[in-house]
């Protein structure tokens, strides 16, 4: 059994082409929901069941609250929207607050919500039917995670969501049995480097280095370039000993991660 990725958005920003970030697993699973939800049609997305948040910044979760309006019903199965407790407090705080928009966790019942907020912390594994969704520790401006997918063939898919350099993040990579597809964000080139520092983003010296402690050798997929310094990110990539093979990802990719024994 294949685990199908299908990156809808992978952009550090907007513009002709770019939608930011959002991947679909499976047909019935999202990581973040940014503009790239926006692609896909009203059946796929009533076939999204698990909603699993990264972090509270908007381009990662600013398609979730238009993906309820398109879903719901009075009799629509619930959405499962998994984040960090910060994360689900900025979420209603901030979104399903009836000022921005219409409280979708409480709708149409507030015992039978459309939209389920499940809590969770980096550590915790999360079976959805015939695959295990880890939490992986990931260090941004905000509270942020990362995520890895692992299906019951053992084909894998991580995701480290926004991060600059962390201690935690390699070692709960090199932890997983297997990695096929590594998607990595690299956000400002290398003269940059202080302006990525405040803004918890990776530049491609910083991911070099790091890339060096992985011991999987996956395919690596680069994200969230930042519309303007793609060029030059792609660039100071290329001398990077780990370059070769890697992927830049732009809009609707898909890969089909085979099983493993």
């Amino acid at each position: 059994m294949s685990l199908s990725v299908r990156i809808l958005g992978a952009s550090g920003g907007i513009g002709p082409g770019r939608r930011t970030t959002s991947i679909l697993i499976d047909n019935d699973i999202l990581i973040d929901a940014g503009s790239g939800v926006g692609d896909l049609t009203l059946e796929e997305l009533r076939r999204i069941r698990h909603v699993f948040l990264t972090h509270s910044h908007l381009d990662h979760i600013a398609f979730l609250p238009m993906l309820a309006d398109m879903v719901y019903s009075p009799d629509a199965p619930p959405v499962h929207v998994h984040g960090l407790p910060a994360t689900l407090k900025a979420l209603c705080d901030h979104v399903f607050n009836w000022v921005i928009w219409p409280d979708f966790t409480r709708l149409p019942r507030p015992d039978q919500p459309l939209i389920r907020l499940e809590s969770l912390q980096p550590g915790h594994s999360i079976a959805v039917e015939h695959r295990e969704i880890q939490v992986l520790p990931a260090r941004h401006t905000v509270p942020a995670v990362g995520y890895s997918v692992t299906n019951s063939d053992g084909a894998a898919f991580a995701f480290s969501g926004d991060t600059t350099s962390s201690h935690l993040l390699w070692p709960a990579l090199n932890a997983l049995p297997h990695l096929d597809l590594l998607m990595i964000e690299t956000g400002l080139p290398d003269e940059m480097e202080g302006m990525a520092d405040l803004a918890k983003h990776y530049t491609p010296q910083h991911l070099g280095e790091d890339l060096a402690q992985l011991q999987h050798r996956p395919r690596i997929a680069i994200t969230h370039l930042k519309p303007g310094h793609e060029q030059a990110i792609r660039q100071q990539l290329a001398r990077s000993p780990h370059h070769d093979g890697m992927i830049f990802l732009h809009g609707d990719e898909r890969f089909e991660l085979g099983a493993h024994p």
